[in-house]
This record gives C-alpha cells, structure tokens and sequence, in this order.
C-alpha cells in the first residue's frame, strides 16, 4: 500500500512533464530569443551577417522617449477597449436571443455564426474592402440611394471613419466566438434555480443580473480576457485597411507599429524592444481579470 501511494503521483507527473518540457521549448526559447533581440543592434546589416553590437537597454530608452509610441500606445488601448466592449456586449446579447431561439431558427443562426468565424481573414478583407470601396462600394451606393451625401466618400482617409470601420470589422469577426461561448455557459445555468427565482417574484431582469450572471461568471471572466488579450495584438485588420487607402501614421496600433519598425523601417532591435512592451502592456492589462478568476476559484 505505502508503494502504491508513493508511485502513484509520480504517474501524472510523468505524463505531464514532456508536454511541459516541449511547450516551455516551444514558447521560452523565441521569448528568450526576443529578449536578447531586444538588447541588440539588429538591423539590415545584421541580416548579411555583420556581427550584431550589444547595447543594453539603449533600444528601451529610444523607444519611451520617441512621443510617438505613447500616441499609438494610447490609441491601442483605447481600440482595444471599445472592442472588446462591444465585442462582449454583442455577443451576450446573441447568445441569449440564441437561447430563446426554437431549435430550427438556433441552427440557422448558428450556422451563420460559423461560417462568419471560419471565413479566412484575408478572404473577409477583401471582402469587406469591396464594400467600403470609395468608387464602388456597396456602402456608400446604399447611404447615397438613402439621401446622404456619400458618392465617392474615402471611408479610410480620415483616421476616425478608418477605425470605425476596423472597429466594424473586428467586431464582426469576433462576436461569434463570444456568442457560442456564453449560449455553451447558458445552457448550463440550472433551470430550478431561475424557476426559483421567479417564483419568489423575480423579474426578468433580476433573474438575469442575480441567478444567470453569477452562474455564468467564471466563463465571463475567461471571454473577456482573451477578447482583450486578441483586439490587443489586432494586426491584419489594421494593416490591410491601411494598404487599401489608410495614413499608416495616423492609424498604427502598436502591431502594426512593431511591423513598420522593423520590417518597413530594417530596425528589429527596437522591434523587439517594441515587442516586449506589447508584452508588458498585455500582462498589465490582463492582470486584474486574472486576479478575479484566481480569487472566483477560491471562492
């Protein structure tokens, strides 16, 4: 007996360390790889095979006094929020029309839902830039038939109209995942309790705000975290809007900011610097939704 309960723990521990052992090679050796990236001058030079020059933390201190990384750190945040909000809200709002929904009229929209997030991202782009096109979008042929005055509008050369419409975009692409996430999380929620509850003379609103949401918080937690985390490191929205007609300058999020660093501009040490502060930005960011879903498990 005393063998059995000595050998049975190293069993899981076992089956779990090459898993372990592999992923931190997979994810520690590029982070590492960036870090000392970060501390070098990397340009194109480098890529020829000059040696690269060691400078410290030099790459660091050009990147926080350039104002112009504060603008787009700004601007990042500020995207990153207003999408996930409306992302979350979105989709809450859809997951609870879909438990409502009969089971035929559920699988259609479901399905639709589907197709939405499975469509290639390049593919959805190209779509969605026919649409907002300045010569022949279906956008503006629709707001001009209206009676607005949009005949050859550029949706893209203002930097408020480019993020409105980025803002459409990404919302579009990722309300599905939310929506099927939260209708899973529903589904779960105990019937007798919300029969309870009204019962006791609960209304709609305070069955939902006190028995569905409480239910359904961790799960709430989880979406929100990662919508945060992906409309953070937003790249190939931003980037092809721009190549379609938007001012790089004036609509760069801290992804395509790190791609213009050093893929346009040959400078990947501040890149990498770059980089690392999306890094920091996202932990910082994130770290009280963490905090909440560590002290949800306690609880």
């Amino acid at each position: 007996m005393t063998r059995r309960a000595v050998r049975r723990p190293s069993l899981p521990l076992g089956l779990v360390l090459p898993a372990t052992a592999l992923l931190a090679l997979a994810l520690g050796y590029p982070l590492l790889r960036q870090v000392v990236l970060s501390l070098q001058e990397f340009g194109l030079a480098q890529q020829f095979g000059q040696a690269p020059e060691w400078v410290g933390l030099g790459n660091y201190r050009d990147l926080v006094t350039d104002s112009a990384l504060w603008v787009v750190v700004l601007r990042t945040i500020a995207f990153c929020f207003v999408n996930a909000g409306l992302t979350f809200g979105i989709g809450l709002g859809v997951a609870l029309l879909m438990a409502r929904m009969s089971r035929t009229v559920r699988i259609l929209a479901q399905c639709g839902l589907l197709l939405a997030w499975a469509m290639p991202v390049v593919a959805a782009m190209t779509v969605w830039q026919f649409l907002f096109d300045t010569e022949y979008g279906v956008v503006n042929w629709l707001l001009t038939r209206a009676g607005g005055d949009f005949e050859g509008h550029g949706w893209l050369l203002d930097p408020w109209s480019f993020f409105f419409v980025a803002t459409i975009i990404v919302v579009w692409m990722s309300v599905p995942f939310v929506a099927f996430t939260l209708y899973a999380a529903l589904t779960q929620v105990p019937e007798d309790v919300v029969e309870a509850a009204a019962i006791d003379g609960a209304g709609p609103w305070q069955r939902f705000v006190h028995v569905v949401l409480p239910a359904i918080r961790p799960v709430l937690l989880v979406v929100v975290l990662l919508q945060i985390i992906w409309d953070l490191r937003v790249f190939t929205q931003i980037y092809t809007l721009q190549k379609a007609g938007g001012v790089s300058d004036d609509t760069n999020l801290l992804g395509t900011y790190i791609y213009t660093l050093g893929i346009k501009g040959g400078d990947f040490g501040t890149a990498a610097a770059a980089a690392m502060f999306m890094l920091v930005l996202t932990v910082v960011l994130t770290a009280p939704y963490v905090r909440l879903m560590l002290k949800q498990e306690e609880d």
